[in-house]
């Protein structure tokens, strides 16, 4: 990818998975729904684009993607009901992990450079 400079400057590459047992950290996990949420899992994004050296700690899970495309192409949500409908969060500087606004989602914006 970045052996074409032209596609590069506009990419942006996701990495993460579902570890499924909940054995990869122990930290908080949000009670978004009727299915709560899993526990914190791993979460790289790799492009030009990002802020260099940037770790975010807002709450984030696998519907933040979805959020994120929402955002960036000026998309509906899904649905009334689904995930991606609910706000990003925002934090108290006593624990950045949790939400004091929850149930809330990141959209991921905070880790690229585009401003608010």
């Amino acid at each position: 990818m970045q052996a074409n400079p032209s596609l590069w400057a506009n990419t942006a590459i996701f990495i993460t998975f579902d570890e499924g047992g909940g054995y990869y950290d122990s930290g908080y996990v949000a009670p978004l729904d009727f299915f709560g949420d899993g526990t914190r899992i791993p979460f790289i994004v790799v492009s030009p684009l990002v802020k260099p050296g940037y770790v975010s700690h807002s709450y984030t899970d696998h519907v933040s993607i979805l959020k994120f495309i929402e955002r960036n192409w000026g998309l509906p949500v899904i649905s009334k009901r689904s995930r991606d409908n609910l706000p990003n969060p925002q934090v108290a500087t006593a624990n950045p992990y949790v939400p004091t606004n929850g149930p809330a989602i990141n959209d991921l914006w905070d880790m690229f450079g585009f401003g608010s």
